[in-house]
């Protein structure tokens, strides 16, 4: 298939009009070393903490959940550290767009480019609701949980990431430091109240193998799988940094690796210092499960007023990062043609401004139309695991398909790392229809939209000198003469 750029008169890569097309869509680069680029990684996550993952807890129980949670750290782990030697081949913002678009082609591509985009809209909306609900919780400025709350945080937020991404990173540092303080202050303080005689209190139903560690029975660990996610969700979302990092081929692998080790001791301490401190059954339906395991239908302690109002600083984390990810995505395939074009324009600082504030009116609109925080991080969870299982994927046939291909890191395990993850992301998949179906079914409804677009228009006018593409047709020239 050619690939041509109607952007200009002229496609091929060097000449004024591909100059010009290029050069009005740069990113800063250097602008995050591998500290900035783990903080991010944690950023994306943190907020999964807080609250989310305790519904697993009615899905699974305490055991249900925790082999869950296990198997989906399994699959993150497997993915990231895939992912790292992915990420070093190509350091480009594509991300996963880009590894896919190598490994299996244009179609590949945008299937895996639109399942991330899926997860990184619709992930800011919902954490918009729930910032809204935490504000009015704890009765901010006598503000209640409503659009003009949502309003300010795609307002202000994106206004920050528009001032620069040095900046807006470094923003992120800060509060997801306060945030991690803050869960490892909780542990503490829940620890001292460990009982583990509340860890398998949820009663046991009459479910095939159910018992007081698994009172859903067997089908209960499966239908956990997504709350598992749930302390991971979004760590995958760093190589999409990679065109503003330093030195990206060795920041990134080291980056991602720190914060899926950052994160698993997170997991491990939030879940079960937060169980063992006021038992399973409580938590299973909170909002805010770690200011209940502290204070359980008692009055609020310091302790508990400190840790809400750090979930505040969760949930801002997550969703100032997530912002990010999501533009850095539509920038790549905007700027490969795969989506209009005019998204991916940069401003004079370098930040895909339009890349920024239609993902963030969309998210605002469906965040003040809907109010159901809930639902849209199902549809962003199945999307997640669409694209997990596809770079998953790329990776495999990668390593068959091109053994020879410089590879500055890697994946330890090599192609049983990989098939290992995309396995497990294929079950975390069809377990999000045991949890929601109406919202895997409105993700397939967008995923259909998407694919027509792609199908009748933008697959015929793709852009050859966008580095993704100009990688894949390198390993396309290559194979061919390697066939004469």
């Amino acid at each position: 298939m050619k690939l041509e750029d109607t952007s200009g008169p002229q496609t091929s890569p060097g000449n004024a009009a591909t100059d010009d097309y290029l050069g009005r869509r740069t990113l800063r680069r250097g602008s995050a070393g591998w500290l900035l680029l783990t903080g991010l990684g944690v950023a994306y996550v943190v907020s999964g903490d807080f609250s989310g993952w305790n519904i697993g807890l009615a899905k699974g129980g305490f055991g249900g959940l925790a082999i869950a949670t296990l198997l989906m750290g399994i699959m993150y782990a497997a993915l990231v550290f895939s992912l790292a030697e992915l990420s070093a081949i190509l350091p480009t913002a594509g991300g996963g767009y880009g590894f896919a678009r190598r490994a299996l082609g244009t179609w590949g591509g945008f299937l895996t480019g639109t399942a991330i985009l899926i997860e990184y809209i619709l992930a800011p909306a919902a954490i918009s609701i729930f910032i809204g609900d935490y504000v009015e919780s704890l009765n901010l400025f006598g503000l209640t949980s409503g659009w003009p709350v949502y309003l300010a945080c795609f307002a202000i937020f994106i206004g920050i990431h528009l001032w620069g991404v040095g900046e807006a990173l470094r923003f992120s540092l800060v509060v997801t430091a306060i945030a991690v303080s803050a869960l490892l202050i909780f542990a503490v303080g829940a620890f001292t109240e460990f009982d583990a005689g509340g860890l398998d209190d949820i009663p046991a139903g009459g479910d095939f193998g159910a018992s007081s560690w698994l009172p859903f029975g067997l089908m209960g660990i499966w239908a956990a799988f997504p709350f598992g996610m749930w302390f991971f969700l979004g760590v995958e979302g760093v190589p999409l940094a990679a065109e503003e990092a330093k030195d990206p081929v060795r920041s990134m692998p080291r980056a991602l690796s720190l914060a899926m080790l950052i994160l698993a001791g997170l997991a491990v301490l939030t879940f079960f210092a937060a169980t063992g401190a006021h038992g399973s059954n409580a938590l299973k339906d909170a909002g805010n499960p770690l200011v209940v395991a502290l204070q359980g239908d008692g009055e609020a302690t310091a302790l508990s007023r400190f840790v809400n109002y750090a979930g505040l600083a969760g949930l801002v984390a997550s969703f100032f990062s997530l912002i990010y990810a999501g533009s850095r995505q539509l920038f790549a395939l905007s700027r490969a043609g795969y989506l209009p074009r005019f998204l991916s324009l940069t401003s004079r600082r370098k930040s895909p401004y339009l890349g920024l504030l239609i993902p963030g009116a969309i998210g605002f609109a469906l965040a003040a139309g809907t109010g159901n925080g809930a639902r849209m991080l199902n549809i962003a969870v199945f999307g997640a695991t669409i694209s997990y299982a596809l770079m998953a994927l790329s990776h495999l046939v990668l390593r068959i398909r091109e053994p020879e291909l410089p590879r500055p890191y890697r994946t330890p395990g090599g192609k049983l790392t990989s098939t290992l993850a995309f396995l497990l992301a294929l079950s975390a998949l069809l377990a999000t229809f045991l949890v929601d179906k109406e919202a895997a079914f409105m993700a397939l409804g967008v995923y259909a939209i998407a694919l027509a677009y792609f199908a009748f228009y933008s697959r015929r006018h793709l852009v050859a000198s966008a580095p993704e593409e100009e990688f894949a047709a390198l390993a396309a020239a290559e194979a061919e003469l390697e066939r004469d």
